[in-house]
């Protein structure tokens, strides 16, 4: 429609163009036809002249905006303060009463320049104070829902007037609390998202929508890059090791399964074995039903033959024992004979002996001269008898013959072997 009027205005405007020059050649033929057709040639290029200039103004401000595809328009109207919007179409706007502003829904990317390498104009700083780079991009777009709210606030240029400093803000005290180490590798995620949550409030504010921030390339300094390149190596060299130690500990594991499935088919051989042993055992039990009760008839057999032997032994030993018994009888009725004659033989010969030496000692009482003899006998056939007087002390002769120190010496002799005893 817009574009139908302009094309209406252009096509007005070269006929009014044409008009006038028409228009002059008549007042030129027409000059000396008198003042009166001049006059009134005039006043009818005058009115082309007025027409053609509102004409002019009506194409160069036209009193219709148009919003395009992803784009949304505010109009405000200076008087009464009332905001409304409107998309995909064409609104009245009159000069000098609306205000009409068209914003793009599209998400927009805002990248900073400064921060990109570690010397450029306005590198960010970690925690250990060195100077580094990150390409970092903030994609945001227009709340839709609070537009007509904030329309009188926005700023023209909402990328520098608001983006660039809510992003500046953020970033620098957010790096500025890890190390470039962290930074590099192991807490970029959280440093997104610590960016993010913050980043996402402030712009909130604004009636922004943050869609998300991408942390890309990180440029170090060169001397710390050397450094970081020397810790790789050695990272590169320990992740290596680790590795190999994992691969080994992959072999002792493997080595282990290995083990349990010996062990495993060992233990069903044994479970095979043990049931082919419950098996047989169980046929052995079968049998032994049946072999039992042989053995114990077996057995009875067998204690009734003991029994039979045990019943001939007592028999044989009674008869033994009657038999030994009856002959220890005989002998000792033998022996009792035996002693009972003993007996008698040495109760005679006592008595013989004592009847003989009761003679002898009448004999001797009526003779004592006859002991001397004896003795005199049984010492030697070759001492000549000698006839002496029995000593005073009634004592035998052959202790005169002897002396007095022989009698000393056997009395001391006597006594000792007393003593002895």
């Amino acid at each position: 429609m817009l574009r139908r009027m302009k094309e209406l205005f252009r096509s007005m405007l070269e006929w009014m163009a044409r008009r006038s020059a028409v228009t002059a050649d008549r007042a030129a033929e027409l000059a000396g036809a008198g003042g009166r057709r001049f006059s009134a040639a005039k006043g009818g290029l005058f009115a082309l002249a007025m027409l053609g200039l509102a004409g002019y103004a009506l194409y160069v401000h036209p009193p219709v905006a148009s919003v395009g595809s992803g784009e949304v328009g505010v109009r405000m109207n200076r008087l009464t303060g009332d905001v409304s919007e409107w998309r995909d179409g064409s609104v009245l706007a009159v000069p000098a009463l609306h205000e009409v502003r068209i914003h793009s829904l599209r998400d927009r990317i805002y990248q900073p320049d400064g921060i990109r390498r570690a010397d450029g104009a306005a590198p960010l700083q970690s925690v250990e104070g060195l100077s580094f780079g990150v390409d970092l991009a903030v994609r945001y777009a227009l709340d839709s829902t609070r537009l007509a709210a904030i329309a009188r606030t926005l700023p023209g240029d909402i990328g520098a007037e608001i983006v660039e400093p809510a992003v500046q803000g953020v970033i620098y005290k957010t790096f500025a609390r890890y190390t470039v180490r962290e930074i590099f590798s192991t807490k970029r995620v959280e440093i997104q998202q610590s960016i993010e949550t913050e980043l996402k409030a402030k712009l909130a504010q604004d009636g922004l929508v943050l869609r998300a921030v991408h942390i890309g390339k990180v440029d170090l300094p060169a001397d710390y890059r050397r450094g970081m390149e020397g810790l790789l190596a050695e990272e590169l060299a320990t992740q290596k090791m680790r590795y190999t130690l994992e691969l080994k500990d992959k072999r002792v594991q493997e080595t282990a399964l290995d083990a349990e499935a010996a062990k495993v088919r060992r233990e069903k051989a044994a479970e095979a074995a043990a049931r082919e042993q419950i098996i047989a055992a169980k046929a052995q039990e079968e049998a032994m039903k049946h072999v039992l009760p042989f053995k114990e008839r077996q057995i009875e057999q067998r204690k009734l033959e003991a029994e039979a032997a045990k019943v001939a032994r007592i028999r044989n030993a009674e008869g033994g024992a009657e038999a030994r018994r009856i002959e220890a009888t005989g002998e000792a009725e033998a022996r009792q004979k035996l002693a009972d004659a003993e007996a008698y033989r040495v109760d005679r010969v006592g008595r013989a002996n004592a009847e003989q030496m009761e003679r002898e000692g009448a004999l001797v009482s009526r003779h004592p001269l006859l002991i001397q003899k004896t003795l005199a006998d049984k010492l030697s056939d070759k001492i000549q008898v000698m006839i002496a007087p029995p000593p005073a002390d009634g004592g035998s002769i052959g202790s005169t013959l002897l002396g007095a120190q022989r009698r000393a010496s056997a009395g001391a002799g006597t006594q000792a072997g007393q003593e002895e005893r």
